[in-house]
């Protein structure tokens, strides 16, 4: 009678996460266009019915990464590798150190700065070891491909007919951008989601060797150098090229006449990310990065509109899916205690990394960048949004090793996560739109034409 009672409480509980979940998924299909002119983002919602679902009566038990190490880490793992597919798929333009300056500049400047200042804060202020603020530093680096959708570039355009190119400059040959899908901003936002995602590994195997091997460079520098970053780089890169070729010549070549014949294409889509990030892995590389350029890869090999916009729209739908499951965990997980080893120092390193360390790095990082206006460039250096990332490179490197105050880790991340997620879904569509007001009245002026197609360029 206990057992039989037992089994269902476990199935009154499964059923009733199900009925959770499932009103996610439904506000994510009926709700989410409502928010496109609102102050207001569908991962907030997502985080709340998360957090009202585990903290009402209802017999569930809140999930728990910290007790269920592994199964965090390989459920943000796909949420991550899906989202770097589907916004390679998103951009048009080819790396290029000119088009992609404003990129390089993001990620060889701010990203290391922010590291810096975040590990100092939290070696200095929260007290953590030096490995262990490295690797709070390197989790809360990268910033977010889903839930930057606001600010970020929109669905693939189709190729001038004829050749397949881009839009080009007349008589330049670079690329150029269609103002109304990719100006520099989104695509700046964009591709650097894209990227920092994919490099914040070698800072993750940074922190563990630091870990294993002490703080000091002596014992570990070389073979970081060597293995961590150009090894596993130069790999990611080139499979990331080589698989994303191979798979332009399958995937591109599916008829897309019907709708059942896009679904499949769709589904390539998810069998390309998957061969992509496994075979990267097993050669020892950066599988994320992998994805990321296999995706441009396929983006610039593709023959119509029509077989992108399926490969895209089934990506996309797949980082929406999982990005509801993954913030109605993290809402549970705070309504069962994850916070409760936040102390003040590390609340504050959450805000510092929000409102000054972020934009600060991010200005300087773009000091003297004429590809962007000066309130672009203030855009660009705030919005660096906090997500599914950062969860997974500080549960991949709590599950590498054993780092000291792992509580206090995981409270520090979320918090951040948490107020990135409010504080910048609430900002987002109204400064995109003033922005976009300015640029319009920019355009409108009859000196302003010429500037804005060389800073297009």
């Amino acid at each position: 009678m206990i057992e039989l009672s037992e089994t269902f409480k476990l199935l009154e509980a499964y059923d009733i996460s199900l009925v959770v979940i499932g009103l996610g998924i439904l506000g994510l299909a009926v709700l989410l266009h409502r928010f496109e002119r609102l102050p207001f983002s569908f991962p907030i919602l997502s985080l709340a019915l998360g957090y009202a679902a585990f903290a009402l009566p209802l017999g569930l038990t809140p999930p728990d990464p910290r007790m269920h190490g592994l199964l965090a880490v390989h459920l943000t793992e796909i949420g991550v590798i899906i989202s770097l597919m589907g916004v390679g798929l998103k951009i048009d333009r080819s790396p290029n150190l000119r088009t992609w300056s404003t990129t390089w500049r993001m990620l060889g400047i701010c990203m290391p700065l922010t590291i810096v200042c975040v590990a100092l804060w939290g070696w200095w202020m929260v007290g953590l070891a030096p490995a262990a603020a490295v690797m709070l530093a390197v989790a809360l680096a990268p910033t977010d491909p889903v839930l930057a959708s606001d600010v970020q570039v929109g669905e693939p355009e189709a190729e001038v007919p004829g050749d397949g190119s881009s839009v080009t400059d007349e008589g330049t040959g670079e690329d150029e951008m269609p103002a109304e899908r990719e100006d520099e901003l989104r695509f700046t936002l964009t591709s650097e989601a894209g990227l920092n995602d994919s490099l914040a590994f070698p800072f993750t195997y940074l922190a563990l060797l630091m870990l294993t091997e002490g703080p000091s460079p002596a014992d570990w520098f070389v073979q970081w150098l060597l293995i961590d970053v150009f090894y596993r780089v130069i790999v990611g890169v080139a499979a990331g090229v080589a698989i994303g070729w191979a798979l332009s010549h399958v995937l591109l070549e599916l008829p897309v006449q019907t709708e059942r014949e896009k679904m499949k294409a769709g589904v390539g889509a998810l069998a390309g990310t998957l061969l992509l990030y496994g075979v990267t892995e097993c050669l020892a590389g950066y599988g994320f990065l992998a994805v990321f350029v296999g995706a441009l890869t396929l983006r610039h090999k593709e023959n119509t509109q029509q077989e992108h916009k399926s490969l895209h729209t089934f990506a996309d739908q797949a980082e929406q899916l999982l990005m509801t499951v993954i913030l109605i965990a993290v809402g549970g997980a705070i309504a069962g205690g994850l916070l409760a080893s936040l102390t003040w120092e590390a609340a504050l390193l959450g805000v510092l990394l929000i409102f000054i360390i972020r934009p600060g790095a991010g200005l300087l990082g773009l000091i003297g960048e004429q590809r962007l206006t000066a309130l672009d460039r203030c855009i660009a250096s705030f919005f660096g949004i906090r997500g599914i990332g950062c969860l997974f490179y500080l549960a991949y490197g709590l599950h590498k090793g054993e780092f000291p105050m792992e509580d206090e880790l995981w409270a520090a991340c979320v918090f951040t996560i948490v107020l990135s997620v409010v504080v910048h879904g609430v900002l987002a569509s109204p400064v995109m739109r003033f922005r976009d007001r300015r640029m319009k009245q920019h355009d409108s002026e009859p000196d302003s034409a010429e500037p804005m197609k060389i800073r297009m360029s």
